[in-house]
């Protein structure tokens, strides 16, 4: 007979009722937690042990844990346990489909809508899989060996060790045509374009054409500089650059397009470049995460087509880690003075953090550090792949030939409903339309982005469960 009660700590007493041991244990859990009995981030007894205490089968005690942590009650990790959610919900859920969404009328705390459990939103790598050991011996060296100048405040281009590093890697891996004399290092991505917007309207500049998908923060620094941005159109081709006409730039992303996935076409590229010859504009081209790739060639750069009318611009970012704010142009001769003179007359990027991307550079770390991320990133991405395979055979993934992130294609009209089920499973996604470029004249498309390079190893598999709940 199973016993009354049993004890989950000290003086406090659980006690199943109602029909059913799975019904009457998880309603008693669930009551524990909303009483204030258990409280927020108290680890729970093993689904073994409860068992034993309580003298029922251990399945019943995983499956009552299960639906509670379905409903946001209980969290479960890989070697942390079972625990009382941080900020569990006051009130009891309702399913829809094969998700849980609250009842009408509530709302996450602000503690849990910034707090996810998992965080699948896409553009940020492992920062768990940051190679400090080695990072920290480059650093050693680089400072070793580092002029005492070197702690001034140095050329606004940035280091000459790092732009001579870069030079030489660009070449070899990204087919980028270049030397040190017009590299700038810049403090981010966002940094770059900032100054690219300066230099655009300082030539007169109104209009940058952008596409259709893309981060409304690029198309926001660009408004910030008096740009005005008009989306290309995007079909089964990719962006369409063909109908480029009066406008002074544009800004692409042809070697992984972001957020949709694929490589800008081969005849669009000519394109593209073909325009920048003939009407004087100039292409940006952001080449955020062109080293990882998995099931196909290389792309090289654009650049590489025309050094004269295409920028362009990389990060350290995604291929190590967005604290670092390392990044880098490869500018037009032309442009190079007016882009030092926007940067201001003194190096604004850490010297010490250019020093040792210079050194990890050229002594071959971030080969070895790229070729292992990219092994596992592959890794994750066949996991996605194959837990939808199993448990949502409707969703065709698309975008995943290279990068660190998916698309989800959706039914019509189901997004935000898909979106509100994920928040209350913890889990922090991002839809398509958030990427929309709202003067975009395409009909909108419903549809997940799913980033698998932010969870770190141990928390993949808890994170692909979850999404596969909110699935419709």
């Amino acid at each position: 007979m199973p016993k009354p009660w049993a004890t989950l700590g000290v003086d406090l007493h659980l006690e199943p009722t109602g029909p059913g041991l799975r019904r009457g244990l998880t309603d008693a859990l669930r009551e524990a937690v909303r009483t204030g009995r258990l409280a927020p981030g108290t680890r729970l007894p093993s689904s073994r042990t409860l068992a034993t205490d309580l003298g029922i089968a251990r399945n019943t005690v995983a499956e009552a844990y299960a639906d509670l942590v379905a409903e946001g009650w209980l969290t479960a990790r890989q070697g942390s346990g079972t625990r009382v959610a941080m900020g569990a919900p006051p009130t009891p859920f309702r399913r829809w489909g094969s998700a849980v969404v609250p009842p009408s009328g509530t709302a996450p705390s602000r503690r849990e809508r910034h707090r996810p459990t998992y965080d699948l939103r896409p553009g940020t790598p492992d920062l768990a899989s940051f190679p400090r050991t080695e990072w920290l011996k480059a650093a050693r060296r680089a400072f070793t060996s580092a002029p005492n100048e070197a702690l001034g405040y140095g050329d606004p281009r940035g280091r000459i060790e790092l732009r001579t590093a870069l030079a030489a890697y660009l070449s070899r891996a990204r087919g980028v045509r270049t030397d040190p004399e017009h590299i700038l290092i810049c403090a981010g991505f966002a940094h770059g374009l900032t100054l690219l917007g300066t230099v655009l309207r300082a030539h007169g500049a109104r209009t940058v054409a952008v596409e259709s998908y893309g981060l409304p923060p690029h198309w926001n620094l660009l408004t910030a500089a008096g740009l005005r941005t008009q989306p290309l159109p995007y079909d089964e081709l990719g962006t369409d650059p063909t109908v480029l006409t009066d406008e002074d730039a544009v800004l692409l992303t042809p070697a992984h397009q972001f957020p949709m996935g694929a490589p800008l076409h081969r005849d669009r590229r000519a394109a593209v470049v073909d325009w920048a010859r003939r009407t004087g504009g100039l292409v940006l081209e952001d080449d955020y995460d062109g080293e990882f790739r998995y099931d196909r060639q290389p792309v090289g750069a654009l650049q590489g087509l025309d050094p004269d009318r295409v920028v362009h611009l990389g990060t350290a970012s995604k291929s190590l880690a967005p604290g670092l704010r390392l990044a880098w142009m490869v500018l037009p001769p032309r442009l190079m003075e007016e882009a030092v003179s926007a940067k201001g007359g003194m190096d604004t990027c850490g010297v010490m953090d250019q020093l040792t991307l210079a050194e990890f550079i050229t002594s071959g770390a971030y080969d070895r550090h790229v070729r292992s991320a990219r092994l596992r990133y592959r890794r994750r991405r066949d996991a996605l792949v194959t837990a939808l395979a199993a448990h949502a055979p409707e969703v065709h993934v698309t975008g995943i030939a290279a990068g660190l992130h998916a698309v989800l294609p959706l039914p019509s009209g189901t997004e935000r409903t898909v979106l509100q089920a994920a928040t209350w499973q913890g889990l922090a996604l991002h839809g398509l339309t958030f990427f929309r470029h709202t003067a975009a004249l395409a009909e909108p498309l419903d549809a997940l982005v799913v980033g698998y390079g932010t969870p770190p190893d141990h928390a993949w598999a808890g994170a692909l469960e979850a999404l596969c709940r909110v699935l419709p």
